[in-house]
Order: structure tokens, then C-alpha cells, then sequence
């Protein structure tokens, strides 16, 4: 099984250069794109099955041994992670291709999109196969660099305007993020975490501290904590459909990823957890406050992107086996749900011409399947029984309570008010796009929605659905994995046999 572990790398790698090289013919482009990222979704199952039965699945890149080589590391936490990011990942990049065959205007995708999507998806994979830090910072980079072209696709004022804040905040991160790479190598002589979770405990408690936190700074940028999440409203709703939905199904949740991997890892005496009990609450409630005052879906849609991001770090924050592993459903949960909800915003682009608010209604109407297709994964979001959204927050609110002390009972007070105000919000948004009589945007002539366009929306909403069918079985991994997180132990003897956290 060690040998399929490099293949959500490479195949995507190998994907973008063959598609570069078929730019000429955008059939034979979208074909390999397609290949490509099913068998990325194929094996990360496999590696799934496998870290669940038998423990984490490890390769040593080029033969050589842990900690001199580059080490590829799938437990339950990556390989879940590989699995939900692959799954989502094909059916944006088919809503990608169906809105590419139907549309010739500057939103469409573009002979580099598939190139430069398969490198992103490459990105995020190696970012969750990362043994060291070292590579976990190229796993970003990669990401990233793909992500600058994304971003700006078309080259319209607007987008260029926007993806300029997003590069140079992405920039700032990454320097912070390199920063602390270095200094974590000249404090301990390593960056392979397995051997750092046994150094860094002999160092002095002041600079283990200025470790971690240089750490979380560049992470929490990444991830769109408050305060470092005023950037991801304004970069966001200007991209394209596609690019606007996998970054914001993914992109933070790798910077979350990074946190709770570090957090746990690394630095597992919880220091920090007050420091981010308060980030998570702030996160929460401002964000979902800024969604509260947006008239556009895309921007309604980053703002609480930004809100439920204080979800997972709450769950953190909390540090307990129970916490964790709510933290890691509700990132399964918000990944493909926060997609869908792009994507559907996408389609009400495509049939109304426009997301403002003020100038649609009537959609429930004159499209009755794009009403369901928004109002299941609205009520999930928000947290109605018996979706995923509120299992998950059931999870972590219980987590929290359990904890005891006045900071995580103030942070339940705090999750309980951010998910009424996001059942307020999606209420809003169908009560005015979908419900009331059809304004200008909706009484123009009827546009015919793409068929793979909406057949990829409605695979993520059925997939959606399907983490409250599954929602048992799949606490039982999510507990599993926070438990080998709070061990250390089956990570730390996987990829250093005979030696112990």
C-alpha cells in the first residue's frame, strides 16, 4: 500500500504537464484532467481503508530513512482529508468543464485552467502527505503559485485588483511560515515532525512558545482566523465560479489541517488553547455578523466561510479526544458543503446574470431544482437537524460543555448564536432570491443551466447528504483519528519505529 502513497502527488503533477502540452485540444485536456483526479480520489479511498485497519501508511521518498529522507505520511487524519479534497475537487473541476462548454465569456475556464488546477490540486495533497515542515511549506507554495493564476483568470480589473491583495497576503504568510521553518531547524537540528514531537519538550518553555506561535500566525492567515480574515472577503467572490468554490472548500481548510497537525504534534501541552478559544469566538461571531450585512451571495458566502472556520478551531482549542474529533467532522462537513454552495451560487450567476440580492427573486420559481439545490446545503450549513451541520456542532457544543470553565462555555454561547444567525441568513437568502416575485435579473429570458454544470452541484449536494447517512461510522474514524492525535504514538513509531512521542 506504501507505494500508491505517492501517486495523489505525482498524478496530478503528471496530469498538469500532459494537459499543457495538449492545450491545442481542449477535449483530450479535459479527459486526462477527469482520469486524473479519479484516480487521485481512487487511491486516497484505498489509503483511507488502510490507515483505519492497520495504522498509518508511510513511504521514504528515494530510499531514504526517516528523519535524513523526505517522508510521506497517510494517517486517519491525511487520508480523510485526501479523500473528501478528491472527491471535491472532481466534481468542481466537471462544473468547471460544463460551465467552460457553455460559456465563451472572460469567466470561462481557459486553456491554462486545467494545467494550473491539476497543480493545485497537487498542492493540497502534498500539504497532507507532509512529514516535515520543510515540505509541508512546498505543499503550500505549490498550492499557492497555482492559486495566483486561478485567482486572476480572465485578467479583468477587478480580479487583478483583488488577487493582488490575496498574493500579497499569501506572500506575508508564506515568509512568516519560512521564518519559523528556519527557526524550528536552528532550535532542534530537524524539521521531520515525528522527531520534533520528541525535541522540541527539551527546549526552554519561552522559545517552545515563540515556535508556536510563529507557527499558528502563518497558519491562522492561511486559515482566515479573526483578526487575519479581512483579506478572504474581498479576494474570493471575484474569481470564478469553479476557483471561488475549491478555494473556499479547501484552501483555508489546509491552513486548519496545518493547525491541528502542529497543534497536537508538536505542541501538545496546550498553551495556546485560551489564545485560541478567544480567535475562535471572535472568528465565529464577526464573521457571521459581516454575512448578516451583505447583499451579494458570493460575499454573503466568504463571510461565512470566515464564521465557520472558528468551528473548527474552537474544537482545537478545546484540546480534548471529543473536541478534536468534532473539529475534524465539521471540516469533512464544511468542505463539501461551503463547495456547494459556490457552486450553486455559480448556477444563479448563470441563470439570473447576477448574485446582488437586490436584483433577484422569484428563482424557486422559474427554477425549482436550483431552489433545492440551494436550500439543502443552506439548512446544512446552518445547522438543522438531522443534517451533518448540526451533528457536527452537536459534537463540538457537547465537547465544549464537557470541558467545563468559563472560556469554553463562553465559546458554546458563542456557537449556538453563529448557527441561529447563519439559519437567519440562509432564510434571508431564500426568502429574497428564491421565494419573493421575480425581479429584473430573473424575468430576463430563461438561460438553460448547463447539464454537468448542475449534475456536479447536485453529486456534491447528494454527497453532503451523505455524511448524515454515514455520520455514525464516520464519528468512529474522526474519534479514532483524534485519538492517535492526542497519542502521538502510532504517528511518531510509524515513520521512527522502535522510538516513542
Amino acid at each position: 500500500m506504501s507505494q500508491l502513497l505517492p501517486l495523489p502527488v505525482v498524478v496530478p503533477l503528471l496530469g498538469a504537464a500532459l494537459t499543457l502540452l495538449l492545450a491545442r485540444w481542449p477535449g483530450l485536456q479535459r479527459t486526462v484532467s477527469v482520469i486524473c483526479l479519479a484516480i487521485t480520489l481512487g487511491v486516497a479511498v484505498a489509503l483511507l481503508v488502510q490507515a483505519y485497519r492497520h495504522g498509518p501508511v508511510v513511504v521514504q521518498v528515494g530510499g531514504w530513512p526517516a528523519p535524513v529522507g523526505i517522508v510521506l505520511v497517510a494517517d486517519q487524519l491525511a487520508a480523510l482529508m485526501l479523500v473528501v479534497s478528491s472527491a471535491v475537487t472532481l466534481c468542481v473541476l466537471l462544473y468547471a468543464i460544463g460551465q467552460g462548454q457553455s460559456d465563451t465569456g472572460e469567466s470561462s475556464p481557459v486553456t491554462i485552467y486545467h494545467p494550473t488546477y491539476l497543480v493545485l490540486t497537487a498542492g493540497v495533497t502534498s500539504a497532507f502527505l507532509a512529514g516535515d515542515l520543510f515540505n509541508l511549506f512546498v505543499g503550500f507554495e505549490i498550492l499557492l503559485a497555482a492559486s495566483f493564476v486561478l485567482i486572476t483568470l480572465g485578467g479583468t480589473q477587478t480580479r487583478i485588483r483583488t488577487g493582488s491583495t490575496y498574493v500579497v497576503v499569501s506572500i506575508l504568510s508564506s515568509m512568516t511560515f519560512l521564518t519559523a521553518v528556519g527557526l524550528v531547524y536552528a532550535a532542534t537540528g530537524t524539521l521531520n515532525m515525528a522527531q520534533l514531537a520528541q525535541r522540541l519538550d527539551a527546549l526552554p518553555a519561552g522559545v517552545r512558545l515563540i515556535l508556536q506561535l510563529m507557527l499558528l500566525l502563518a497558519f491562522a492567515i492561511k486559515a482566515a482566523v479573526f483578526p487575519l480574515s479581512a483579506w478572504l472577503p474581498d479576494s474570493y467572490p471575484t474569481a470564478p465560479a469553479p476557483v471561488t468554490a475549491v478555494f473556499a472548500g479547501l484552501l483555508t481548510k489546509v491552513g486548519v489541517y496545518a493547525i491541528i497537525r502542529t497543534e497536537t504534534l508538536l505542541f501538545p501541552d496546550g498553551r495556546v488553547n485560551a489564545f485560541l478559544l478567544v480567535a475562535a469566538g471572535l472568528t465565529m461571531v464577526v464573521g457571521i455578523l459581516g454575512a448578516v450585512a451583505q447583499s451579494d451571495m458570493k460575499r454573503l458566502f466568504s463571510f461565512t466561510l470566515v464564521s465557520h472556520i472558528g468551528y473548527m478551531i474552537f474544537g482545537v482549542a478545546v484540546g480534548t479526544v471529543a473536541g478534536l474529533s468534532g473539529a475534524i467532522f465539521y471540516v469533512v462537513h464544511h468542505i463539501t458543503i461551503q463547495t456547494t454552495l459556490f457552486l450553486v451560487a455559480g448556477l444563479v450567476e448563470e441563470r439570473a446574470g447576477s448574485t446582488d440580492l437586490r436584483r433577484l427573486g422569484g428563482l424557486a420559481r422559474v427554477a425549482p431544482l436550483l431552489g433545492v439545490l440551494f436550500f439543502v446545503p443552506a439548512m446544512n450549513l446552518a445547522g438543522v437537524p438531522p443534517f451533518s451541520g448540526f451533528l457536527g456542532k452537536l459534537g463540538l457544543l457537547q465537547a465544549g460543555v464537557a470541558a467545563g470553565g468559563p472560556l469554553p462555555g463562553a465559546l458554546v454561547a458563542a456557537g449556538a448564536l453563529t448557527s441561529l444567525l447563519t439559519l437567519y441568513v440562509a432564510s434571508r437568502v431564500w426568502n429574497i432570491a428564491f421565494w419573493r416575485a421575480p425581479r429584473l435579473a430573473t424575468t430576463e429570458p430563461a438561460v438553460r443551466l448547463p447539464a454537468l454544470m448542475v449534475g456536479a452541484t447536485v453529486a456534491l449536494v447528494v454527497f453532503g447528504l451523505g455524511l448524515t447517512v454515514v455520520a455514525g461510522p464516520l464519528f468512529d474514524v474522526t474519534a479514532d483519528a483524534a485519538a492517535d492525535l492526542r497519542d502521538r504514538g502510532p504517528y511518531v513509531r510509524s515513520v521512527l519505529p522502535g522510538t516513542t512521542p
